[in-house]
């Protein structure tokens, strides 16, 4: 079992260290240790509500005590530049024959310096952003797929996609169903063991990468789960959602929302679900026949009632099933996905 150290200088917040909280989340056990400077000598729980008493340090020097094996860079500098602040500790993790595991634009292991230190100190950089070379052009192989795809999008960045996906693929496991994950981001990446970072992906390719890893994980499989990118409202990142939603041929989608967001990341009023909803089934009708099979919500920043009250009301808006997968559980939304699969 890995013991992660997870880097989030002046970054250790519920947002920002999107990376190193899903660890925090979903792999407990492996996380020893979390460094921010600017919040050192609190816990993680104190700051994002999760991960108990972990220790959040100043810097890897005071991480060492809790024999991390690895370091996790849990967010991203701002611009993808390493700073020096970064570097230092980067450097400092490998003298210590700590690996690095980075979902970073700009790829590590291309950083002469930090590269010859790891060959010296024989330990590994893994940029979780790489894309596959050579990369896989599609062949249209979704037209004889067997096993169902489903698809998780969003009405904007941010707004649950991957906590969503990774939520169905666990609960459905533990309803006994064969569930095979692909993250396509670098934290789904690097919770499931597989998957592409679909952004970085060279856009002729993205539908062909994304076919070829589905024909993979279809083998002895009840259903495929995919994470979702972006989303096709939103201008900056809509291409990508596209060479996803194009490269999976999803047999179904599951809507992930932040009920209490009415503009997106660009300051774009949100469209209303139901036409976006629309969107997606029109985008997909030239191939095949889709279907919505819920809605997950986050609704941490609401109250308990009004959260509650909230996904009924989205239920009865939208005639789908809906909670809050974090926080209420399956309710009818795991339900209605087992359902289709038997």
């Amino acid at each position: 079992m890995p013991r992660f150290a997870i880097l989030a200088i002046g970054a250790f917040d519920y947002l920002l260290n999107k990376t190193g909280n899903m660890l925090i989340r979903y792999r407990p056990k492996e996380v020893v240790a979390v460094i921010d400077p600017e919040k050192s000598g609190k816990t993680a729980d104190e700051i994002i509500g999760i991960g108990g008493s972990l220790p959040v340090v100043a810097s890897f020097q005071d991480a060492e005590k809790y024999q991390p094996d690895t370091l996790v860079i849990g967010s991203a500098p701002p611009g993808g530049v390493i700073d020096d602040q970064t570097r230092k500790e980067l450097l400092a993790a490998i003298d210590a024959g700590c690996h690095i595991i980075s979902g970073m634009h700009v790829f590590l292991s291309d950083d002469d310096e930090l590269q010859d230190r790891a060959m010296q100190k024989n330990i590994s950089i893994t940029d979780l952003r790489r894309p596959p070379s050579p990369p896989h052009f599609p062949k249209g192989t979704w037209q004889d797929r067997q096993v169902p795809v489903l698809l998780v999008v969003g009405t904007d960045c941010d707004s649950g996609k991957m906590t969503t996906a990774w939520e169905i693929t666990q609960r459905l496991r533990s309803h006994g169903k064969k569930v095979n994950f692909i993250g396509t981001g670098q934290t789904g990446i690097l919770l499931g063991g597989s998957g592409v970072a679909v952004d970085a992906v060279v856009a002729d390719f993205m539908a062909g990468e994304m076919e070829y890893l589905i024909d993979k994980a279809c083998d002895g499989a009840d259903l495929v789960v995919v994470e979702g990118q972006g989303s096709i409202n939103n201008y900056a990142y809509s291409g990508v959602t596209m060479g996803l939603l194009h490269g999976c041929m999803p047999e179904f989608l599951v809507m992930s929302h932040d009920p209490i967001r009415h503009m997106d990341v660009l300051d774009c009023p949100l469209p209303d679900i139901k036409d976006l909803i629309q969107i997606h089934l029109d985008l997909m009708k030239p191939f095949r026949d889709t279907r919505f099979l819920g809605m997950n919500l986050l609704t941490f920043t609401l109250s308990e009632q009004d959260a509650v009250d909230t996904i009924k009301e989205y239920e009865r808006k939208y005639n789908l099933p809906a909670t809050d997968l974090v926080r209420f559980g399956d309710r009818e939304l795991i339900n209605a996905i087992a359902t289709v699969l038997r």
